[in-house]
């Protein structure tokens, strides 16, 4: 009997070192973050409402949430809406898809080759702090104002983050890594597949999200070349129209898309990153 409650004691006991043992039965921190996420925007929007009702902010040129509501759902009643977020989106994936595609063989062929690094990574550096609009004029003289230009333009966006995020991971491989599979005498496939790309995989992912979002951010510069639907035309003629709550409606849809694409993208790449042991669940 006294074996067996000691037993059971020692099943329940609180290890210290231990933070799993640390947490509340039940809790979920996760959920209650995302929870507190949600409630931020929430509670600016009602502060925002309050404000203007009261009487202490003039709504004509920030209008109030509900206004902003109305026309959101004006467009989507319209069907307006789907067909802009749909244009936008469309863009987005294939510029996402094809600057995604050549910033990772070129941040892979710059980071392993010394030559090749050498050689480009100079004129790709002044080139990346070229602004986005600068490429407005030349893409059109090239490709003219249709969708080629216009997901060239994107492209361009995704490149850079992607090269810069697979380039700098692949050359700061540990050296001890390659050292343990070399004498392990793994080929040169497996020494790829086994040690240098888990090494690369979550700077490459986190290079994927930033490129995404420049993606999204590009897409209006796109959007303004001659664009007859998307969310940067509803946002130009929002402007050209004075029609402020279909600007902020606008503002509000890429941040939802926005979001909603990168939480996509993580859910993903999750399987691809459950071999990490990170500290995040014991901070």
């Amino acid at each position: 009997m006294t074996d067996t409650m000691s037993h059971s004691d020692q099943q329940h006991s609180v290890d210290p070192r231990d933070p799993r043992s640390l947490r509340v039965k039940g809790s979920n921190p996760s959920r209650s973050i995302a929870l507190a996420g949600v409630l931020l925007p929430l509670l600016l929007a009602i502060l925002w409402e309050a404000a203007i009702r009261s009487g202490w902010a003039v709504g004509r040129l920030m209008p109030p949430p509900s206004t902003i509501g109305a026309t959101l759902w004006e467009l989507a009643k319209s069907g307006e809406l789907q067909l802009h977020c749909l244009a936008t989106l469309g863009r987005v994936l294939a510029g996402f898809a094809l600057g995604a595609l050549f910033g990772t063989m070129i941040g892979a062929a710059a980071g392993a080759l010394v030559v090749v690094r050498r050689l480009i990574d100079p004129t790709l550096q002044a080139l990346r702090a070229v602004p986005s609009i600068a490429w407005v004029p030349l893409f059109i003289l090239w490709m003219g104002i249709f969708e080629t230009s216009k997901v060239a333009l994107i492209a361009v966006g995704v490149f850079f983050p992607v090269y810069l995020g697979v380039a700098g991971a692949i050359e700061g491989i540990d050296r001890k890594l390659i050292e343990v599979g070399q004498v392990f005498r793994l080929s040169r496939w497996a020494m790829i597949r086994r040690v240098m790309l888990p090494a690369v995989l979550p700077a490459w992912i986190i290079a994927l999200r930033s490129g995404l979002g420049l993606g999204f951010m590009f897409v209006v510069a796109a959007e303004f070349m001659g664009a007859s639907e998307g969310l940067g035309f509803l946002l130009v003629d929002g402007q050209q129209m004075g029609k402020p709550a279909q600007i902020l409606a606008s503002i509000i849809t890429f941040a939802v898309l926005g979001k909603l694409a990168d939480g996509v993208l993580v859910m993903v790449s999750k399987p691809l990153l459950l071999w990490q042991d990170t500290a995040r669940g014991a901070l």
